[in-house]
């Protein structure tokens, strides 16, 4: 498939800046020229790479982003206030922006509470999804989390179908799973890909997505939060990581691997989490000083993040460091690291 914006950035010719930005060099870090097109009002390689990308995510219109999925939480948060919406039902532990982005809109919180299993917080049950939606306008799910758990998005469509409230998704950590059933484009009816987070996309790279009535409400929402001066090799990357393949056989290295070390069994290939309790900061060091760096290390955990640019031998080589270690025990609270979103009365 053709990379619009990268072929456009190929093909400029040598010429002499006298526009942004102020390093002058021009070549792929340029601003919106008469080839280049304009983010604010796509028609050209903009508008054609967000077609393509709207076609692979199953979506009826696709947004670049070059602010990170927080843009895409505020534009999604936005269009649902511009609908009539008032109060949202979220997750307790979700990403800050959601609850920032209530507060900015006035759109009042419902808090689906969540418990910790295993170390982790629990996706909430189906029951308080649907009693937190009675309270509510609108539902906001993070899907995957960050520890690669899943709500049952299928119960859950049919439940913001039936009541007739419309179904969000921070989908921020799952922009790999446009190739399967879990992704959160499915079943939402808005949604935030974090594209640089698990595909080979550069950082800040995003895009919001929607379906229906609600594509051309995003599309009015963006505006609002989007850069007017947003880079082209962001965006060219992003166009990159959504057309990248699918590698079936990291990921099913990946599940190989989870088996033979000992980790916690969640449903998303690209999230290895590997218990070592109180010794994580020792193991965390000796992993460092081997030049190996893991996402984070959370009191119970060490997650090491995948893509489908990760190459078959690290994975072997993070196995070979890993063996000098054992499973240590983990404390069945939440995580250090998992901080309740902000609250009306906090």
């Amino acid at each position: 498939m053709k990379l619009h914006i990268a072929d456009m950035l190929r093909g400029q010719g040598q010429h002499l800046s006298f526009h942004t930005p102020g390093h002058k060099r021009a070549g792929g870090d340029i601003t919106e020229l008469s080839y280049s097109d304009n983010l604010y009002a796509p028609h050209g390689v903009l508008a054609a790479a967000e077609r393509d990308i709207a076609e692979i995510l199953g979506a009826d219109a696709s947004f670049l982003l070059t602010d990170g999925s927080t843009a895409g939480v505020y534009s999604m948060l936005f269009a649902a206030r511009e609908a009539g919406a008032k109060r949202v039902a979220v997750p307790a532990f979700s990403h800050p922006s959601v609850g920032h982005a209530c507060h900015v809109l006035g759109l009042a919180l419902e808090i689906i509470p969540q418990t910790a299993r295993f170390g982790v917080p629990e996706q909430p049950a189906l029951s308080a999804l649907e009693e937190g939606l009675k309270r509510a306008d609108a539902l906001l799910l993070t899907s995957p989390d960050y520890y690669g758990f899943f709500p049952p998005l299928a119960q859950i469509r049919a439940l913001c179908t039936r009541e007739k409230k419309p179904f969000l998704v921070d989908g921020a950590h799952g922009s790999h799973l446009h190739f399967c059933d879990l992704y959160a484009g499915k079943y939402a009816d808005m949604w935030v890909d974090g594209v640089h987070k698990s595909l080979p996309a550069m950082t800040q790279g995003a895009v919001v997505s929607a379906k229906g009535e609600w594509a051309e409400r995003l599309a009015r929402a963006v505006k609002f939060f989007r850069t007017t001066s947003p880079s082209y090799p962001i965006m060219a990357s992003v166009e990159y990581a959504v057309k990248y393949p699918r590698n079936t056989a990291l990921e099913e290295a990946s599940e190989a691997f989870k088996c033979g070390h000992g980790c916690l069994k969640n449903a998303d290939w690209t999230k290895i989490l590997y218990p070592v309790g109180k010794r994580g900061d020792e193991v965390l060091r000796a992993l460092e000083a081997q030049g190996i760096y893991p996402e984070f290390f959370d009191g119970n955990y060490l997650l090491f993040y995948l893509s489908p640019a990760t190459r078959g031998e690290d994975l072997d080589r993070l196995g070979e460091a890993l063996a000098a270690f054992s499973r240590a025990e983990i404390s069945e609270d939440a995580p250090v690291g998992a901080i309740p979103i902000y609250r009306e009365d906090a």
